[in-house]
């Protein structure tokens, strides 16, 4: 059971963590939080059942999604890129973004946590894509281990973010937070296109 490098984890901490959008679900959070006109403490609690919510989906995902090839017969290089033009436009709309969005819930969901602040704004079709590609990539116990843990530490720096959503407001303003969700798009369209790539590639190549 061999576990990836350092810097290969904490890479993969680190493109996870922008897998998960954090500063436009921080921008949405807090336009919902806004809209619920929820108090500091009840805003945090939302913060913290969000951060279980993505932790739990994206888990299952990883670890369950690789059914999907064995049960309906999909090659992984054709869903790979399924997933990477999905999430190439997620990456667009992220670069094309404007200000922060509208958090709008989901008639009937009741608490706003799992619909939609985990499902689909942070765990979206381009997040799902990506992790059911990871998780069908023939990989040993130590990189899935390796993958679980970076899973775990994006969600909770995700967690983190809208924890203190307020205070991180006050200091980036609208401006910053706009910045940094291009820059987090501009990362996913690279990714996305790479994800691509591959799987065009080794479809030729068959």
């Amino acid at each position: 059971m061999s576990f990836p490098g350092t810097a290969e984890w904490i890479g993969l901490i680190v493109r996870l963590t922008l897998l998960l959008t954090p500063f436009f679900v921080f921008s949405v959070f807090l336009s919902l939080a806004t809209e619920e006109q929820l108090d500091g403490d009840a805003q945090k609690k939302l913060a913290h059942r969000t951060t279980v919510a993505v932790m739990i989906s994206c888990m299952v995902i990883y670890f369950f999604g690789r059914l999907i090839f064995q049960y309906l017969g999909i090659s992984i290089d054709a869903f790979r890129i399924g997933a990477g033009l999905v999430l190439l436009l997620n990456g667009i709309d992220l670069v094309r973004s404007k200000g922060i969005p509208a958090g709008r819930k989901v008639p009937g969901t009741g608490d706003p946590s799992v619909v939609p602040l985990a499902i689909p704004y942070t765990v979206g079709p381009g997040t799902i894509g990506t992790l059911i590609v990871m998780g069908a990539t023939g990989q040993g116990a130590g990189q899935r281990i390796a993958v679980a843990v970076a899973i775990a530490f994006a969600s909770l720096f995700l967690g983190i973010i809208l924890h203190f959503a307020n205070t991180i407001e006050r200091v980036l303003k609208e401006r910053g937070i706009g910045i940094l969700t291009k820059l987090t798009g501009m990362y996913i369209v690279a990714l996305a296109s790479q994800i691509i790539f591959t799987g065009v590639r080794n479809l030729i190549a068959i």
